[in-house]
């Protein structure tokens, strides 16, 4: 088994990447954080950079300029192994915005995503047993 690997599931670092979201669910993540909820318990941690990351967490229905950027970060600067997480309706079926002439597609027909946590926002409760799901994920394909 790779260090990576075990990395990944004792202390995977996130980095949260919003394209154009409302900004409830940044909120909610945020509050994942406080000592409420405190999702650290289970050894996750905000990355600053990219670089430093093992997961992407991906907020906000993808536009026609942020695709671009997200498939640059996945493809050239994010660290393999990753593991791509759609947090909400605009990540995952571009929510409202389907109808939208610069929504095209959702964000699993641009880069493959691992899991999905639905809601509009999702509640810090769906965030927690997503990270749980991806969690177990992880360690099935070990």
């Amino acid at each position: 088994m790779s260090v990576t690997l075990k990395a990944l599931l004792k202390s995977p670092w996130v980095f949260h990447l919003a394209t154009g979201s409302c900004n409830n669910c940044d909120i909610e993540i945020l509050d994942c954080l406080t000592p409420r909820f405190d999702i650290e318990r289970f050894g996750m941690k905000l990355a600053g950079s990219i670089r430093h990351a093992d997961v992407l967490l991906v907020t906000g229905s993808c536009n026609r300029k942020s695709m671009v950027r997200v498939k640059n970060i996945y493809e050239e600067q994010v660290p393999k192994p990753c593991v791509v997480v759609a947090i909400g309706e605009c990540s995952m079926s571009r929510g409202m915005f389907v109808h939208s002439y610069n929504c095209p597609l959702p964000l699993d027909k641009y880069i493959p995503v691992d899991v999905y946590i639905p809601g509009c926002p999702p509640k810090p409760e769906a965030i927690i047993a997503g990270v749980v799901k991806l969690i177990t994920k992880l360690k099935g394909t070990l």
